[in-house]
């Protein structure tokens, strides 16, 4: 078994990047044209900033996206339309919304880019609640130790209605990673994530942003990849804290 994985590429897409200020990032807007617009109109913000994230990366990782394994991680999935949804039902003779009910599905994202890229390859819808990136690069680490090549990790999370759970769910955010059993053209590499002992208290700035947006666990890992600095990345904030071990490469 190999120890560790390869990354080829990340990106990270978020509509209100001012959110994000204090972490060294590019930030992408929302790409509307990825998706045609017969399609678009049914999607929610949550799939069109995934699709983003994960257009940008396999762009830059020049990989085939029609033969391209993925994993989607997300805390809330759809959750504005379980939301929608939840609160006509109660209401006496109110129909649902054929449209919400197709897209109220947790692998609502992961079932729209594989429509829009022709893909039939696997592909995995997860959520973990605070260990959702955790468990996402787990789920992508154990893939690839059964079939090599190339995989797509895509975490993202919508804003959630205001009265459920705060303070998640503040804002969108999705962040988007090609990762290799292959070295070549790689940016650095992750070890197997792994739980131990906090040696130092988590940045308070990043632990804030993760319980505003859970997509947000993977800002320590994206700015360790932009600055090529080797270090030992936390991957959630509560509970038994996952890491892993980022080398350039």
């Amino acid at each position: 078994m190999a120890e560790q994985l390869y990354i080829k590429s990340a990106a990270l897409c978020c509509p209100e990047p001012e959110l994000l200020a204090g972490f060294d990032l590019a930030c992408l807007s929302v790409d509307n044209n990825l998706i045609p617009a017969a399609m678009r109109r049914r999607t929610s913000l949550t799939t069109r900033i995934a699709i983003t994230a994960a257009t940008s990366a396999c762009k830059q990782a020049g990989v085939d996206t029609a033969l391209l394994p993925s994993v989607f991680a997300s805390l809330g999935g759809e959750i504005q339309v379980t939301d929608a949804i939840c609160r006509v039902l109660p209401i006496p003779d109110e129909l649902l919304s054929p449209t919400q009910f197709h897209n109220s599905v947790h692998n609502t994202t992961a079932g729209y880019w594989g429509i829009l890229n022709q893909c039939q390859a696997a592909s995995t819808a997860i959520a973990a609640v605070d260990d959702t990136f955790a468990m996402g690069l787990l789920e992508a680490y154990t893939q690839l130790q059964l079939t090599g090549g190339d995989l797509l990790l895509v975490c993202y999370d919508e804003q959630w209605p205001q009265y459920l759970a705060p303070p998640i769910g503040q804002f969108a955010c999705a962040c988007a990673l090609v990762l290799s059993t292959d070295w070549q053209q790689a940016l650095g590499s992750i070890s197997v994530p792994h739980i131990k002992p906090i040696d130092s208290p988590l940045d308070e700035h990043w632990s804030a942003l993760v319980n505003a947006v859970p997509a947000a666990a993977a800002v320590p890992l994206l700015c360790a990849i932009n600055t090529q600095q080797p270090a030992v990345i936390p991957l959630n904030t509560k509970g038994n804290i996952w890491f892993t071990h980022f080398e350039r490469f």
